[in-house]
């Protein structure tokens, strides 16, 4: 008897509820559509029933908000219809919207707006005209905001994480890969999947408000040595994180036998390293290594007993590199990202080195400091560098907080700009203001 009650499907039972499916309503004309209310829609949260707490086959309710499982006669989205007299939802993966508990299937050129915000989209052709428009957007409550230089959601002191996202978003060719996402559509990794649509939502211009919280990609990186409340290093996630992408990007495209990503293509250069094998003094024997990098650590000077604060050139900090010692750089990458070396930890507490590098925002000229091998007379137009973004620590060490300075590039010089953003907190400012700030870590911009 129970052999006989578990039936499996036959083709009648599939052929049945695919007519089933056909039959659903098609109007244009729904009388709930004001009820829409944009000013409450968020998206940025991850997608799951707000009461089984399952992702699959979430709706969102188009006038609260809220996340609730499936459409059908006893779901969470159907009894939350009935309840609250809450009618028009909106599947978060489908994106089709329904009026419930009538069933039927909305289509209405009026929810195109929302359906940009759940998931923007971007044309190839917007992506390469990205840096040419400085239009600004105005938001639901009437607040305008630049795309591309919105804040972020501080999500139990993740500032770490969001003056690293900010910095990310200056790195022009890592931005318009992640904005079109069949580039890494094979990926199976949720890292890179969440970046990549974060990075959309920041460049989107239909945002309805003029912030983004980061709450799905901190979600996917808080396993990974990184936990919501804790405060930790921009410079150990950067490194963290574009470590992780490229690992996870490289993955993907092993069956096109392709060892790189777009993170090397913008971020690797290669030192050679000097090994000393035995011997003391001069008389050991040396050994030479090349090692690829993603950034470089600069090494400042220890500070005076006396409360003046020093000042250093970041041309004297370069030299580290230059091959008189230790280290040479033989290959210089797109996106060179330096960082100051300013903590130092004992058995005790963590101290601040507060001396002041002395930088410039334009035309960082480093052919006199690091001297790359030669290949051709081309070679010297791309020793020049421009600062894109410059990470600052303020305060304490284990109580202070950080910001960024970022700049919004533009095919006209005389319509560049630059931000300070602190978490949700946005303004321009004059580039004297850059750089006077105690740099952290910054990524320069090679010219070409």
């Amino acid at each position: 008897m129970e052999e006989s009650k578990k039936r499996k499907p036959t083709e009648s039972d599939e052929s049945s509820a695919q007519q089933r499916q056909r039959l659903v309503e098609f109007r244009r004309d729904c009388p709930y559509l004001d009820t829409v209310n944009r000013h409450l829609l968020d998206f940025d949260f991850e997608k799951f029933c707000s009461i089984s707490l399952s992702n699959i086959n979430v709706y969102a309710c188009l006038v609260c908000s809220k996340f609730y499982q499936g459409r059908g006669l006893k779901s969470h989205a159907y009894t939350h219809s009935l309840e609250a007299d809450h009618h028009v939802f909106i599947n978060l993966h489908t994106e089709k919207v329904y009026c419930l508990p009538d069933g039927y299937k909305i289509n209405d050129p009026s929810l195109d707006n929302i359906r940009h915000v759940l998931n923007p989209r971007f044309t190839k052709e917007e992506v390469n005209h990205l840096d040419e428009s400085q239009q600004w957007s105005r938001a639901l409550d009437g607040s305008d905001f630049l795309p591309g230089m919105v804040g972020l959601n501080n999500i139990k002191q993740a500032d770490f994480v969001n003056v690293t996202i900010q910095s990310l978003m200056r790195v022009t060719p890592l931005r318009n890969f992640f904005l079109i996402p069949e580039n890494y559509k094979h990926c199976k990794s949720c890292a890179v999947h969440r970046f990549g649509e974060l990075t959309r939502k920041i460049w989107n211009p239909r945002n309805f408000k003029g912030h983004v919280s980061p709450h799905e990609f901190i979600q996917a990186v808080i396993n990974e040595g990184f936990r919501i409340g804790e405060k930790s290093d921009p410079v150990k996630f950067m490194s963290w994180l574009l470590n992780t992408l490229h690992s996870d990007l490289k993955k993907s495209s092993e069956k096109k036998k392709n060892k790189s990503s777009i993170i090397h293509d913008c971020f690797q250069g290669e030192l050679e390293v000097v090994n000393k094998e035995n011997g003391e003094g001069q008389n050991g024997n040396y050994t030479t290594s090349r090692v690829p990098f993603l950034m470089l650590g600069l090494d400042l000077p220890s500070p005076p007993l006396l409360n003046s604060i020093p000042q250093i050139p970041l041309f004297n900090l370069l030299k580290k590199f230059d091959g008189g010692m230790k280290y040479r750089v033989v290959k210089l990458p797109k996106y060179l990202i330096l960082h100051m070396r300013r903590f130092t930890e004992n058995n005790f507490f963590v101290e601040k080195n507060p001396t002041h590098v002395n930088f410039t925002v334009k035309n960082l000229e480093l052919k006199d400091y690091i001297l790359l091998p030669k290949e051709n007379e081309e070679d010297e137009i791309k020793l020049k560098y421009d600062l894109v973004a410059n990470v600052v620590h303020d305060d304490e060490p284990n109580e202070g907080s950080y910001r960024v300075f970022v700049h919004r590039k533009s095919h006209r010089k005389s319509e560049e700009l630059w931000f300070e953003m602190q978490d949700l907190h946005v303004r321009e400012i004059h580039p004297r203001m850059v750089e006077n700030s105690e740099a952290y870590m910054q990524i320069y911009e090679q010219q070409q």
